[in-house]
């Protein structure tokens, strides 16, 4: 049986007493309490006045000030419930990603059993200091850096630094101090935050708090700086632009009318009128709505959105960097592969269960107990245990069967079973060749013997008994279902996935190879220790799989991927990860395996650890884009017959068609129709049979603008077209008002169905179907029609009645705009 801690305690006390406790309070005030340092925190006042600078929520809530001065309540209301629900959005989400450390702070700092006064005692992990003796035992989170003292068949589960998913063995025996890294067996170094899987042991604490592994990767954390959103940026710049022309047209516009009509306050009416026109206030409403109801969708797909600028980022991801454990691979160990040698595939299974604990944490035998159902050693009593020992890499069991013969069943390193087994000759070449080939499936190979014992005595040594050799058993992590499927989608849509795994090469390159990555050449840790940032950058360009990667090693991955202009997605679960992935742009943690620390680290959370759920969030980011793009080329052209319209009167000195009540209730058609109406269009049919937007490339291009410029433009001409005629024909003012009114309404209908697809086919543009966009046009319909018939409406608008002929211009004006936009569609050729 394993020893108890406390009996290796015991038996090192007489040579490690451990410190005493004044020496323990001295070192605690002189090194600090082994916890990690505690960020300065921003108050939500703080992170609320920040919010508050932004240029975009200062124009929404500005424009919310303005509609309320003019009285108009309903509009006020709306764009000021627009800007709280985004100041909320942002406060929950920047107070949240202040928890990373604390969530550290509270993994790193465990309960510990350490000896003081020559004597164990239980106290608080943060209070472990340099030079304690602390007592580990299987179950226990280790709670500071340490080296060995002594060890009984002690094992340390150690993923959460490296990747790694198999438990490592400890030894105090044959180590180089030069090696003092998580990773690796049979070293004498045990680390802050790992846990212990099976057996005991002493150790001398050597770090703590930041000093430790588990630290330094919190020191890395504070120092990585969040990508900055570009969206964000881009949207800033496009509103201080337009915001600016609006002003200096609108004073122009002022100037033009109190000096050729001599009526100031009408100008300054006129003015206002004007600049709301060209007011581009749907774009912080779209912006807020698109990223709320895009971590809504997303998070159908079982995908938290932790931070809403993720989303801006995910269609445009060139990179996606994953993890291997828990992420491609399922975290459990199972059986892949049985050789029998003597006997059935039953047989050894039977073999490999008894050779195991009957309660087992090891993750190997765990994955034996549950092949075998828990039956195997039904009726059996354990009497004796061999642990392993460096010198010999088996473990042993002696049994007691329900007959009252005593059985050992033994398991462990091919080549030691062999040697207990006294193999030789053909044999041995035979067992040699299957290792070989398990191995380079990535398989990890366990030998099994089984033998009998004549009476009820045992020697000291495995090496003493009469074994027969059963077989060879092959362990794997399995793969998910459906990885394969998602990276291929991922490369027809052109994004490169990369895997980074603390585990060792061979396993990584099985792994790569069953997921369908190029496993042709795989960069060890090692490589990329020694290599400069320019080497670097070429290695990542022209490499798909990392081995043995360290956390510090993980992170300049990320950062050559990103100097190298690559939008990079990090996949990971591990607190190894939280550094890479708080540097990516899109940081993704695995929720259900994954450790609080990875998970406040990131952008977004895998609530299923479903790696083909970040595919379909990529395909719904490509999507939201897209649409976002639809929305906003919509703004840029509905503008410019509105303002247009608002301006060629002041020019030409004819009547004035819009007052900032007409203003109002057009942007009460607009925002609804960017936001909810765009949101809500279809993907398109190549969403992921195209390649990623291209890094540099503006939110609004070059293209686009010019399109959506042709087709305000087109518009603006129509409209006009419709005024003038209106003129020409003696219409009365208040008739000639309602005339071009609904002539607007009209093209800003036209210009919706001309901006719902991006393709060069306006006819799918008209069949795709959007319920939002049919609500839409019913709720104008319905406005419109009361506006002419409610006496109190046309009043308030300054309408006069609309006749057959005047509706038949009207809806003639939107049959232009369409054809004039179908004609350009196929000239400019925008896909």
């Amino acid at each position: 049986m394993h020893e108890p801690a406390s009996d290796i305690a015991r038996g090192e006390q007489s040579n490690t007493l451990g410190l005493s406790s004044a020496e323990a309070g001295e070192r605690l005030r002189s090194d600090g309490p082994n916890e990690l340092p505690a960020s300065e925190r921003r108050t939500l006042l703080r992170i609320a006045v920040e919010v508050f600078k932004e240029p975009m929520l200062a124009l929404l809530v500005g424009s919310g000030v303005v509609y309320l001065i003019l009285g108009d309540l309903v509009e006020a209301l709306i764009l000021l419930a627009f800007a709280l629900t985004s100041v909320v959005i942002t406060l929950v989400q920047e107070a949240r990603t202040e928890r990373v450390l604390e969530a550290l702070r509270d993994l790193s700092s465990p309960r510990a059993l350490v000896i003081r006064d020559g004597a164990p005692q239980r106290i608080a992990g943060r209070e472990v200091v340099r030079g304690d003796v602390i007592v580990l035992a299987e179950g226990d989170r280790v709670p500071a850096d340490a080296t060995l003292l002594g060890s009984h068949d002690l094992a340390v589960d150690e993923s959460l630094l490296t990747g790694e998913s198999v438990a490592v063995r400890k030894s105090i025996h044959g180590a180089s101090t030069a090696d003092r890294r998580p990773g690796g067996d049979d070293l004498p170094y045990v680390f802050s935050g790992t846990l212990i899987v099976r057996g005991s042991g002493l150790g001398e604490v050597t770090a703590t708090g930041a000093r430790s592994e588990i630290g330094k990767i919190g020191q890395s954390l504070k120092q990585v700086e969040v990508e900055p959103p570009r969206l964000r940026a881009q949207t800033r710049r496009l509103v201080w632009i337009s915001g600016l022309a609006g002003a200096a047209i609108s004073v122009f516009a002022v100037v033009l009318y109190g000096t050729l009509r001599g009526g100031w306050l009408p100008a300054i009416l006129a003015g206002i009128a004007l600049g709301m026109s060209m007011l581009p206030e749907e774009l912080p409403v779209v912006l807020t709505v698109f990223m709320a109801m895009g971590a809504w969708r997303i998070s159908r797909a079982r995908v938290l959105t932790r931070r809403a600028t993720a989303i801006e980022t995910l269609g445009s991801a060139t990179v996606l960097c994953t993890d291997k454990t828990g992420t491609l691979t399922q975290n459990q160990m199972s059986v892949a592969e049985l050789k029998p040698y003597a006997g059935t595939d039953q047989s050894l299974i039977r073999w490999s269960v008894l050779a195991s604990m009957p309660e087992p944490t090891d993750p190997m035998e765990q994955a034996f107990h549950r092949l075998a159902a828990n039956g195997s050693s039904t009726g059996w009593q354990l009497v004796h245990t061999y642990g392993l020992r460096p010198e010999l890499l088996v473990m042993s069991q002696v049994w007691r069967d329900p007959d009252g013969a005593l059985v050992v069943a033994s398991k462990g390193a091919p080549e030691a079973i062999a040697k207990l087994c006294s193999l030789g000759g053909t044999l041995e070449a035979r067992m040699q060749h299957d290792v070989d080939a398990m191995a380079e499936r990535g398989l990890r190979v366990l030998g099994v013997a089984s033998g009998r014992l004549a009476r009820e005595e045992w020697p000291e040594s495995e090496l003493q008994l009469s074994l027969n050799f059963e077989g060879l058993v092959g362990l794997a992590d399995p793969i998910r279902p459906g990885v394969p499927a998602a990276v291929a989608e991922c490369r027809a849509a052109g994004v490169r996935v990369l895997m980074i795994t603390g585990d060792y090469p061979a396993t990584a390159r099985a792994i790569a190879t069953q997921v369908g990555l190029d496993a042709s050449e795989v960069i060890t840790g090692d490589q990329i220790e020694g290599c400069s940032e320019e080497r670097l950058s070429v290695i990542v360009r022209g490499s798909t799989v990392f081995a043995r990667i360290m956390p510090s090693q993980k992170l300049r991955i990320v950062e050559a991927l990103k100097h190298g202009s690559e939008i990079v997605g990090m996949i990971g679960d591990g607190v190894n990860d939280a550094p890479s992935l708080k540097a990516a742009h899109i940081g993704v943690a695995v929720g259900g395996r994954g450790t609080d620390v990875a998970r406040e680290a990131s952008s977004l959370v895998l609530l299923d650890d479903d790696f083909g759920s970040i595919v379909k969030a990529i395909r719904l980011g490509r999507r939201i884009f897209d649409n976002l793009r639809k929305a906003i080329g919509f703004i840029f052209a509905v503008h410019v017959p509105i303002a247009g319209v608002a301006l060629v009167p002041l020019l030409f000195g004819t009547p004035i068609v819009f007052t900032p009540i007409h203003i109002a209730f057009l942007e009460m058609i607009i925002d609804p129709v960017c936001s909810l109406v765009f949101e809500a269009e279809p993907e398109e049919t190549n969403v992921m049979r195209r390649p990623p937007r291209p890094p540099a490339e503006p939110l609004v291009p070059r293209s686009l603008i010019l399109r959506s410029f042709i087709q305000g433009l087109s518009a603006l001409v129509v409209v006009i077209g419709v005024y003038a005629l209106s003129i020409a024909r003696s219409t009365p003012e208040n008739e000639l008002r309602a005339i071009t009114y609904f002539a607007v309404i009209v093209v800003i209908v036209v210009l919706v169905l001309a901006n719902r697809t991006l393709g060069a086919s306006l006819i799918d543009a008209i069949r795709r179907p959007n319920s939002a966009l049919a609500l839409v046009l019913l709720a104008v319909t319905a406005v419109l029609t009361l506006s002419i018939l409610l006496p109190a409406a046309r009043s308030l608008f300054g309408f006069g009645p609309l006749h057959a002929d005047d509706l038949t211009l009207v809806a003639l004006a939107g049959a232009v705009v369409l054809l004039a936009d179908f004609g350009t569609r196929h000239l400019l050729r925008t896909d």
